[in-house]
């Protein structure tokens, strides 16, 4: 096999998929540095839509979708495919025929730093797409890339196997090998902001670390309050 194509790498396990894939995209980058979020460009094609799952990275060239196709006879059920389309808008690198064979063989959904075409009968399929947008043209299928490989994906590295989340504030890319120390963290995020709204509901609405802020920021003198 070509060297350009690594099947030789390894997946976040499908237990921390499901088990991380509770989580808001949000939450994941503050626990993980607030890091790893792929440039706004990059969105859901319909705020509904949600995807979680390893990464299956693919890049090619501006309007060209051979080892598209070429990943998605690679893929395994449950497989995120994310595709450095080098944030080319001239010409869609996915429609709904390539999107029903991803939906057919258990692919969990697409991330393309590239356009796509055929939204209205993507919608109607309900899988989960997210891309730069959409151009009615179509691309070629002529030159080589790479799949499994590291990409830059809307301005963030992903390593193929790394987990992936998606919603309607966009995409977070963890590393494979830090997704288990982050998961507790996230959990204990949920239940503090989860308390803090709680309080705000009740009346507490000051931020607490505000004045601090102010005055290490000279906006507010040492003494002063808002």
């Amino acid at each position: 096999m070509n060297q350009d194509i690594n099947r030789a790498f390894e997946r976040v396990s499908p237990e921390l998929v499901q088990e991380a894939a509770g989580f808001q995209a949000a939450i994941l980058a503050d626990v993980a540095g607030r890091r790893g979020a792929m440039h706004g460009r990059i969105s859901a094609l319909r705020p509904r839509m949600t995807v979680a799952g390893p990464a299956l990275t693919v890049e090619v060239r501006p309007g060209d979708n051979l080892m598209i196709h070429a990943a998605i006879a690679l893929a395994r059920p449950g497989d995120v495919l994310v595709i450095d389309g080098k944030a080319d808008q001239t010409s869609a690198l996915m429609g709904t025929i390539m999107m029903t064979a991803c939906k057919q063989l258990g692919i969990a959904g697409v991330i393309v730093d590239g356009a796509v075409r055929d939204s209205l009968e993507i919608d109607e399929m309900d899988f989960p797409v997210f891309s730069v947008g959409t151009n009615p043209n179509g691309p070629t299928k002529n030159i080589g890339g790479r799949i499994g490989h590291p990409i830059s994906c809307g301005g963030v590295t992903v390593h193929a196997g790394d987990f992936v989340l998606a919603d309607a504030d966009g995409i977070v890319v963890i590393e494979r090998e830090q997704l288990a120390s982050l998961i507790p963290v996230a959990r204990k995020k949920v239940e503090d902001e989860a308390r803090r709204i709680e309080q705000i509901k009740q009346g507490n609405t000051s931020a607490s670390w505000l004045g601090a802020a102010l005055r290490m920021a000279g906006v507010l003198k040492e003494g002063e309050s808002l």
